[in-house]
């Protein structure tokens, strides 16, 4: 496999050791620099873990890259067979599964003397979650891979649940404390972390190297092109500004009541979405001026029905990734195709750099997919400039959403709160 030379400095950093985590900004090939990294420790036994949408395409990589059998997990035909000759440490394989379904399948717990990497491991920072207590707790892999692009963006808090699978032994509270600036925040009856900012942060960097950690950053490996956002403003709909007075309205025999701080947010993102005549008409107006491909990031059900109808209007060419479909095969083959993300399907882990241009018809909650999802298109391989089209209803929720997200922190019930 021919690597460029940021992916051969990771490995060469990392030699020595058997636990590491290369925390490589979205873009720099972690499937590259991790698989290379599996195929030098050598295990007989070998299990990745990823995200629902990105386990075909694992399973594609090694089949096209590597002479090693490879099983589908999520199959229990193939998990069967894989069991069978990991135990019997027969042959070299590779067993590739999602998070969601990993914690269904306790005979993996069973494995011994294997390689276990972790795609996007910053999905084990719920350290309550069932994936996370199964694969901290049930696994005992003899090498770990953790892949993630997210502490490049300073996400470190995220950290701590990986620690321990790559051997550095620090309890939380320690953790924390050292490198984490926070309140506690008892406004919902329970008492939470709220992160406030962070500290020692290159003593942490060099304690995580020490442990076998690479961080590298898109910047300081390529010379990308230049990011534009664009923000487009359109009025707020009257609905919603009944319901942000009222906290109820009925909209096309819906009703809408928002009787808890969640369901209000939820109802004043929808309500300007795909309820909003001007917003779905400024949308109209961005494809009607570009026959370049575009990628569109949305949240519910309803917005995607209302995009592809006026997709289908302007007779463009539509590919589709959200929970139940990814279809690529007309971004691929059209150049002026339309590409139709739901943020949670396809925000992290695509390589889209045939396009250059983004339009966000409304915005994610949570910074860590929207980092992500501006780079799907600025990444290796990319030579234009990118667009980022930001379509905002003006004096909304949606101004305050993309306030926060600019400081790289999530939207949450208690900051909508505040807000109000």
């Amino acid at each position: 496999m021919n690597l460029f030379e940021h992916q051969k400095t990771a490995l060469e950093q990392t030699k020595d050791q058997n636990r590491v985590a290369y925390y490589l900004d979205m873009g720099l090939g972690k499937t590259f620099v991790g698989s290379e990294k599996m195929h030098d420790l050598d295990a007989k036994v070998n299990l990745v873990v990823c995200q629902k949408s990105k386990v075909q395409d694992w399973l594609d990589h090694f089949k096209e890259y590597y002479d090693i059998r490879t099983y589908d997990l999520t199959k229990p035909k193939e998990l069967s067979e894989f069991h069978g000759i990991a135990m019997g440490e027969r042959f070299h394989c590779i067993g590739v599964i999602n998070y969601d379904l990993i914690f269904r399948r306790p005979e993996l717990s069973q494995l011994k003397d294997f390689t276990l990497m972790l795609d996007e491991s910053s999905l084990i920072q719920n350290e309550t979650s069932k994936r996370s207590k199964f694969i901290l707790k049930k696994l005992n892999p003899a090498n770990a891979i953790l892949l993630s692009g997210t502490p490049t963006g300073g996400k470190y808090e995220k950290l701590w649940s990986q620690c321990r699978l790559i051997g550095w032994k620090i309890s939380k509270e320690a953790f924390w404390s050292t490198y984490v600036n926070f309140h506690w925040d008892d406004s919902n009856g329970f008492p939470r972390r709220v992160v406030d900012g962070y500290k020692n942060v290159e003593r942490l960097k060099r304690k995580l190297r020490e442990h076998g950690a690479v961080f590298m950053k898109s910047e300081e490996v390529f010379d990308l092109p230049a990011q534009i956002d664009s923000r487009i403003y359109v009025p707020t709909i009257p609905e919603y500004r009944k319901f942000r007075k009222d906290s109820i309205v009925n909209f096309q025999n819906i009703e809408f009541v928002g009787d808890t701080a969640l369901t209000k947010r939820l109802y004043e993102k929808m309500l300007c979405g795909y309820v909003n005549k001007y917003k779905l008409s400024a949308l109209k107006d961005l494809l009607e001026s570009t026959d370049d491909r575009v990628i569109i990031f949305y949240n519910f059900n309803n917005e995607f029905a209302a995009i592809t109808d006026l997709i289908a209007e302007l007779e463009r060419p539509i590919s589709i990734v959200n929970g139940d479909i990814k279809d690529l095969e007309d971004y691929e083959l059209y150049e002026n195709s339309v590409t139709l993300i739901q943020y949670q399907a396809g925000s992290m882990g695509l390589n889209l750099q045939k396009a250059n241009k983004i339009v966000y018809f409304t915005p994610t909650d949570t910074s860590e997919l929207f980092e992500q999802s501006k780079k799907r298109i600025h990444r290796i391989g990319q030579d234009r400039t990118c667009f980022y089209y930001y379509l905002i209803c003006r004096n909304s929720v949606e101004e305050k959403i993309y306030r926060t997200l600019a400081m790289r922190k999530d939207y949450t019930d208690e900051l909508y709160e505040e807000d109000k």
